[in-house]
Formats: structure tokens, sequence, C-alpha cells
């Protein structure tokens, strides 16, 4: 108890600086592979705090790292600070205002998840210096994970290869371990190329790229039928050819994000769809290209780090808010549909509390797994490395994900609560992982068992590399 609670008031010492860096990322929204500025901001603070820094990792300008303590075990604790089209939106203000109109925002939390971690980190490092222990603690700063994959790429460059286990978290309106359940995904672009003519003088001399892409998505809706429980498919248009109807669209692009519960699965499915595309050229008598842009693998549970991380929120107990938090969360959810809000307790595996605005608990690990969820490149990570999440409680419950809503609460003394919460909780983790050699040794056992199972295949495929100007060109 005595080094828990050590790593505490380290984490405490430091909190006011790194929600000051968390506002600073949230007030520079940045979009996949875009984000020198809070790339910048991380890389100072990491000097600031005096550790080792490397930039540009795997290739990657926005990505870097920080590391500290010498010799022993090697602890990661992961961060991210990309930002999402779209959502650009005022703090504070529980009404839907944007700053700029069409602006970026940051709708899923990610300047708390890269300052948190970062904090975490930091705390670590001084805990080494004063205790005089071999051992090592990395911050990871990770751009471009809302589709660019940009942990996939570092797994590939080698970047993790002597990490012993890593750790991360992410934002939510709940608090506890994160269920080490996602979807394998892949995302493609589809270009189609035709020819074109004038729409009214000559309509049968042209061939229609746009006609294809619509003809595509109608093949893959048939296909939703025929698909794993758990698959997904989404799509964007990122080029319709042109904006005028009298000229027949000599090209057009689609992209397309496809998930199921595991890689092979996922590689099934977008093998469909690429037959789809091919037959929607086949009957508009264009043609089609399709490139991959990123991946991701499903994540890998650990149960010794799960245990110890679930361990540690019970000796910290749940985040605490005041009456003025909460009165800012009602307002938020008075937004927000009955649904919505019974959607965040069904997520949890917790049972609903009437007027519950904070969540003031922690989820325990035995409850129930969710039933829908998402994609993250940790999965990836988490194939190489003994890997452990947590959620950490920033918004009101029943906040979706990749909304206003969250965006303006990204900056809340609430939000900076959750912040040092769940940084205490994951260097805490790290520290227990410091001083017993043995929960190390475990959970890399548990992981070679799991991998004896199902052998790691990298989902990016070799010749891709990664997509660094896919904000500016879709």
């Amino acid at each position: 108890m005595q080094n828990t609670e050590a790593i505490w008031r380290l984490v405490e010492n430091k909190r006011d600086d790194f929600a000051a860096l968390s506002d600073r990322v949230w007030d520079t929204p940045e979009l996949n592979y875009d984000e020198h500025r809070s790339a910048a901001a991380h890389r100072e603070m990491l000097q600031r705090e005096g550790f080792r820094v490397r930039t540009g990792l795997a290739g990657i300008p926005t990505a870097v790292m920080g590391e500290a303590g010498e010799d022993g075990p090697v602890i990661a604790i992961l961060g991210e600070y990309d930002a999402l089209p779209g959502l650009s939106q005022e703090a504070g203000v529980a009404e839907h205002r944007p700053i700029e109109s069409g602006g970026n925002g940051h709708g899923c939390g990610h300047n708390l998840l890269g300052s948190a971690s970062m904090l975490a980190a930091a705390a670590v490092k001084d805990w080494l210096a004063a205790q005089g222990i071999k051992g090592r603690v990395r911050y990871y700063g990770c751009p471009a994970e809302e589709g660019g994959s940009a942990k996939g790429f570092m797994v590939r460059g080698g970047v993790f290869d002597d990490v012993d286990i890593a750790i991360c978290w992410h934002p939510a309106s709940f608090s506890g371990v994160n269920k080490a359940i996602s979807l394998a995904c892949m995302e493609v672009d589809f270009s189609f190329t035709g020819r074109a003519s004038h729409a009214a003088g000559s309509p049968q001399l042209g061939r229609s790229a746009l006609d294809a892409v619509e003809l595509m998505s109608v093949g893959v809706n048939y296909l939703r039928e025929h698909m794993a429980d758990g698959a997904r498919i989404h799509y964007a248009l990122q080029d319709a050819g042109g904006i005028a109807p009298n000229v027949v669209q000599a090209r057009a692009r689609v992209r397309y994000l496809v998930r199921a519960k595991t890689l092979p699965e996922m590689q099934a499915l977008l093998a469909r769809v690429v037959k789809v595309s091919e037959g929607a050229a086949l009957m508009t008598e264009t043609r089609v290209e399709h490139r991959v842009l990123s991946a991701d693998a499903n994540l890998v549970g650990n149960a010794p780090l799960e245990r110890a991380m679930q361990d540690n929120f019970d000796r910290l107990g749940p985040p605490r808010f005041d009456e003025a938090d909460k009165a800012f969360a009602r307002a938020i959810q008075a937004t927000l549909t009955p649904e919505e809000i019974a959607a965040a307790y069904r997520r949890a595996g917790i049972a609903p509390i009437p007027g519950e605005a904070l969540c003031e608990r922690i989820v325990p690990l035995e409850a129930p797994e969710p039933k829908s969820f998402g994609s993250t490149d940790v999965g990836t990570v988490s194939w190489v490395v003994p890997t452990v999440q947590a959620r950490g409680t920033t918004y009101a419950l029943g906040t979706p994900g990749h909304s206003w809503q969250l965006v303006a609460q990204g900056k809340t003394p609430a939000a900076h609560k959750g912040l040092e919460h769940v940084a205490k909780v994951m260097a805490g983790t790290a520290v227990d992982a410091l001083l017993d050699p043995e929960l190390v040794a475990r959970a890399k056992a548990d992981h070679r068992a799991r991998l004896a199972e199902t052998p790691f295949v990298q989902p990016i495929p070799p010749e891709v590399q990664p997509p660094l100007g896919m904000a500016h060109h879709g």
C-alpha cells in the first residue's frame, strides 16, 4: 500500500500540468497523421519531464516516444491525440454550437487519452528514480487511431519489440477494466474509372463511375444479410466525380470500412466486398481498383494484467464528482435520448440508477461482455505485447462517442478528474509489474498461450505504407 499511495501522490502533484496539456490539445484538433501541433505539445512535455525522447517512429512524423529508467522490464503506456472531422464544438455548453463550421473536434476524447497516459508515465518515471529500482517506463504518443492504424504500422516497424507489457485506456462514461473485445477491421478505397460524355447529347457513349459506386452500395447492402454476427460494413463517398449533373462521371471513389470479430472473418468478408465491386464494374463497363489504407487486429486479452488493473481500481475506489459536475452532465443528458443512456449501461454491464449523470462506480471485472463494440489499433499491439486497457469516466452517462456532446465535455472539471483518476490506475498497474516479476511472467505466459491457439498475422499488407496524407486527401 505504501508504493500505491506514493504513486498516487506523484500523479496528484502533476495533474494540473497534464490537464493543461489535455486542454491545449483539445484547442488544436487535428486529424489522422496531421497532428503536428498535438505531437509537438507532447514532445515538449516529455522533454520538460526529463524523458529521453525519440520522434518519427516507424517513419511516422507525428509519432513520439519518451523513455526513462535503466535496465529491467520495459513498461509501455500508450497515448493518442488525433481528433475527428466535422465535430467542432464550443467547450462547456450543452447545445450544439460549432466553433468552426465543418471543423474538427475531439469527439473521442483523445486529448484526455494522451495526457492521462503521459501523466501516468511521468509519475512512474519519478517513482523509479525515487525507489532506485531497475526498470524502464515509456510513453508512446500514437497518432491516427481513428482509421489510420498508426499502432499497426508501429508494430510492423518494431517499435514495441522489446516491450514487456503495455498499458492504455480510453475515455468513457464508466470506470473499469476494458473488456478485451474489439472488431478486426480494414479500410479500403475503391476507385472506379469510366468514360465521360454529354449526359443528354450522347449518354450512350458514357460509362458512369458514379453508377458503379451506387451499384456497389446496392450489392453490399444485399451482402449484409449474409454476414457473421458482429460484422459491420460502413462506407463514405470520397469523390463523386464532379458537381455537374449533365456530365457522365468518369471517376468516383468510395471508402469502405469492413469489420468482423476475427482477422480471418474480416478477410473473408472483405473478399466478398471486393467481388461486389468487381460486379459493379462489370455491370457499368468501368474499371475498379482497390487500395488498402489501414487495418487493425482484434484485441487479445490478458487475464493477469486485467486482474492487476482491477485490483488498482478497487484500491483507489471510484472517481468522485461534485454537484456542478453533475449539473452539467444532466444538461448534456437532456440532449440525449433514453435509448442512448440505456445503451451506456448495457455497454458497461451494470444496472441503471435513476437520475445518475456521472458514474461513481467501478465496473466489476466479471460484468457481462458488451454486445456491441468498435475497433482499435491497440488490438494489433495486443498480439505482440501483453496488453491491458482501462476505461475512465470523463463524460456524462449516455454520451455517444464521436458526438458534439462528447467534444463539449472535453475540458470540463469532471474530465480532468477522470484524467487524474485513470492515470493513478495505470501508474499503479505499472508499479505492480515493476515490483512483481511474477506478474510480468504470468502475463507473458498467458499471452503465449493465446497466440499458440491463433498465431499473429499482421493485418496490414506488407506493401501498404502509412497513409500520411489521408487527412487532406480523403
